[in-house]
């Protein structure tokens, strides 16, 4: 990741938040589905629009292609353990659509509204699992992620969908979560934490001190019977499909 951030050209702006989402996503962040794309935290920039610390301490996340494109996330991403959850899972042909660093940077790590991952990646019928690697320790402190147990099976509240034009917008009003009901998932370096993608999820601000760095990828299931919703966000070109584990 270091290498990749020395890099990147910060002249390429574009800010990541998900209490706001804007009805037309930018070409940027579209175009990422299929690219290393780099995101900046909301409250990296001054007045001005300079950044108020380094690039490597301004930066929200980068995706969403890394398993794809960077051979040590690939090479990662696509190892033998990672196969063998998917295949416990039950997955006939699982396929990675999306990856992401997530920084959670210090004292200005952004905020992560409750959601459901399938509101983002849909397909039919629903089976997207998301995998998310604590790099760092993860703790209230710095903002680890909070879970709702058993919401996943009340079923997906709402969908991200992407129209002709090229806008985005959400189909359905947010539910509004009873925030008692979720549960710290604070874990060590090193933990993996599988996500149904029903389930209700979010992480707070970072206001620490210390960064809480993760990983993540998103994975669905492409076997006979299970299709790729097309009006999804992320789409690939034929030329550049997304590409299997196994099956």
């Amino acid at each position: 990741m270091d290498a990749l951030l020395a890099d990147f050209d910060p002249r390429t702006i574009s800010i990541f938040t998900t209490k706001n989402q804007v009805e037309k996503t930018d070409n940027y962040f579209l175009r990422s589905a299929s690219d290393i794309g780099f995101f900046f935290e909301e409250k990296a920039f001054d007045e001005q629009g300079q950044l108020r610390q380094p690039k490597e301490l301004s930066i929200n996340k980068v995706g969403h292609a890394l398993h794809d494109l960077d051979p040590v996330f690939r090479q990662f991403s696509r190892s033998p353990a990672v196969e063998g959850v998917l295949r416990s899972l039950g997955y006939k042909r699982p396929l990675p659509v999306q990856s992401m660093y997530i920084f959670k940077q210090p004292s200005i790590g952004g905020e992560v509204v409750p959601h459901q991952d399938s509101t983002f990646i849909h397909t039919t019928p629903l089976s997207c699992v998301g995998l998310w690697w604590a790099l760092e320790d993860a703790s209230r402190d710095n903002g680890c992620l909070w879970g709702m147990k058993g919401v996943h099976k009340e079923g997906l509240k709402r969908r991200f969908k992407k129209a002709e034009d090229g806008f985005v917008s959400y189909d359905l009003p947010d539910t509004a979560w009873d925030m008692t009901r979720f549960e710290p998932l604070e874990c060590e370096a090193g933990t993996l934490v599988l996500l149904h993608g029903e389930n209700v999820h979010y992480s707070a601000e970072n206001t620490s001190p210390v960064s809480r760095h993760s990983y993540s990828m998103h994975v669905v299931e492409s076997a006979p019977g299970t299709t790729w919703s097309p009006d999804n966000w992320a789409q690939r070109a034929p030329e550049n499909p997304w590409q299997p584990f196994y099956g």
